[in-house]
């Protein structure tokens, strides 16, 4: 099967989406934003005795709980959970079978969207809770100040996802005269709580995007979970991290969002990189950016194409760098 050329593409990511192959994308990872403000139906929790259920209780007794549709309720959470369920089953789609989903969330909805992708991945196939701790900005002095982020990782089949831990940057030990001299030059490979700065205001990453988030963490998901040459998905791609790791490691990228500032960020930061296909989904580059699609060929100097992503003649592998594709 013909992998897609590296694009990015403007549009709702759940018109977007459908159009992509099945198992097409060996890593993905998102960071969708908070609060859609659309009304949705509320997801509930609901657990009950099932001899095969995933949960034990007093006494022994299982329980299988689940996430339950039929609430007329709504307030936010239920918004949000209802606008990611139909794009995690999409996500879950276009995984290869040894494909590993991951999900970066606030730590305030962490807990519930778990819920949510046990539902839609299964809870077996759950294979860790990263946080990503930092330490910048203000610090409440009425509770313990919250300087992390949740990303929790999904397998598409945990018992053949890929996993290349010697790939993965090393750290320094805390306490490097406990080890040998090897070990200590050597470092240490991380566990699952990542110490990283957020992007600073005068890094040369900066790319005065909103809630852009660093190459360092996105760097060790991407070479840890796919090869040189695999195809990786963001479709709430923002300032377009994922696309420039992918480009840098060898990987090929499609990036997905429905702002034109994003997609114009992301353009112009990848455009050192990599030739890049720009895709449009469903709405369309001009309706979506209210411009002539001729004015952004001439800001980007990349092709531009409309169309969904199913289209034979879009095929092709990753670009190396310096090249055009197809």
């Amino acid at each position: 099967m013909s992998r897609l050329a590296n694009r990015i593409v403007v549009g709702d990511n759940m018109q977007v989406l459908p159009t992509l192959a099945d198992e097409a994308f060996q890593m993905i990872y998102i960071d969708p934003p908070f609060n859609t403000g659309k009304r949705q139906t509320r997801k509930t929790l609901r657990t009950e005795p099932d001899e095969t259920g995933d949960r034990v209780g007093f006494g022994g007794r299982r329980y299988a709980t689940r996430l339950l549709a039929e609430s007329s309720y709504v307030d936010e959470f239920a918004d949000y959970l209802a606008f990611l369920e139909p794009r995690l089953v999409e996500a879950r789609r276009v995984l290869t079978t040894t494909g590993t989903l991951y999900f970066h969330i606030d730590y305030r909805e962490a807990h519930y969207c778990k819920l949510l992708l046990d539902e839609v991945f299964g809870r077996a196939n759950f294979l860790n809770e990263i946080i990503w701790a930092y330490d910048y900005g203000a610090r409440s002095k009425k509770r313990w100040p919250a300087k992390h982020d949740t990303i929790l990782v999904y397998a598409k089949d945990s018992e053949r996802c890929y996993f290349d831990c010697a790939e993965v940057d090393r750290e320094p030990y805390m306490a490097p005269g406990l080890v040998t001299p090897e070990k200590a030059t050597l470092g240490k490979l991380p566990t699952d709580v990542w110490w990283h700065t957020i992007v600073p205001t005068n890094g040369r990453e900066k790319t005065g995007y909103p809630s852009q988030k660093p190459e360092g963490i996105v760097r060790r998901m991407v070479v840890a979970s796919s090869r040189p040459g695999d195809m990786c998905l963001d479709f709430f791609a923002g300032s377009g991290t994922l696309g420039a790791v992918a480009a840098k490691n060898g990987r090929g990228y499609v990036l997905i969002d429905e702002s034109p500032e994003a997609i114009e960020v992301a353009t112009r930061r990848l455009a050192d990189i990599n030739r890049t296909v720009i895709g449009t989904g469903a709405g369309g580059l001009d309706t979506c950016a209210g411009e002539p699609p001729s004015r952004w060929e001439d800001n980007r100097g990349a092709q531009i194409r409309t169309g969904d992503l199913t289209d034979p003649n879009h095929a092709g592998g990753p670009a190396a760098p310096g090249s055009e594709s197809p």
